[in-house]
């Protein structure tokens, strides 16, 4: 296998989208929207996917994919359980990153932010949404605690699923984050490991941008 990696490579000798780097303008959020829009429109598998990774206690770090909900008022939204690994991470440190890449563009976004509980009538009126099945779902799994047996989580599903018949209220323990960006990272790929990439830093209420080298 290592020798196979040693070889393994991808010039991005036949791309053949336009860069779109220098089209990005000042704004960051609007540069982020047009990329995503293209991402979709281009059919990229799950665009609205992202690593979100977070610190934790003992420094050290953790990564994990999660989906995009919702992009407001200059926020990321997303959603998850308080109680889980991440969501106890982001209640000792509110420092996370996030990454979006998409390969058939061969595009990625890094995303730097600090990142707060958004208001739980927000997240009321989103987990009413979901279906009904991912709302048991999220009464029903203790996330990231060790599970002894996988037909416990069965039963945990039964059980929540005939003790709400009708309406399913979101937990407690669940709700959305909104990050709100002090820097983005804007990353094309092209030939020859000439990359293109373009950095977001908000300074004093004022987003600096800047090439930089690949």
């Amino acid at each position: 296998m290592s020798e196979w990696l040693k070889s393994y490579r991808e010039n991005h000798a036949d791309f053949d989208h336009p860069s779109g780097i220098d089209a990005l303008g000042s704004n960051p959020f609007v540069a982020f929207s047009t990329w995503f829009d293209e991402a979709a429109t281009a059919h990229e598998k799950e665009a609205n996917a992202f690593v979100l990774s977070t610190l934790g206690p003992d420094a050290r770090i953790s990564s994990r994919i999660l989906y995009l909900k919702e992009l407001q008022d200059q926020a990321f939204v997303f959603y998850t359980n308080y109680l889980s690994h991440k969501g106890q991470d982001i209640s000792r440190q509110e420092k996370v990153a996030m990454l979006f890449f998409w390969p058939g563009l061969m595009r990625q976004i890094r995303i730097e932010g600090r990142v707060q509980a958004i208001d739980a009538a927000i997240s009321d009126a989103y987990f009413a949404s979901r279906p009904r099945e991912s709302q048991i779902g999220a009464w029903a799994s203790e996330q990231s605690t060790i599970l002894p047996t996988r037909s416990l989580l069965i039963e945990r599903f039964e059980h929540f699923d005939q003790r709400f018949p009708n309406e399913v209220p979101r937990p407690p323990h669940w709700g959305g984050y909104a990050l709100h960006p002090e820097y983005f990272e804007f990353w094309q790929g092209q030939p020859s490991r000439l990359h293109d990439r373009k950095s977001f830093c908000l300074k004093d209420g004022i987003w600096e941008t800047n090439l930089l080298h690949p």
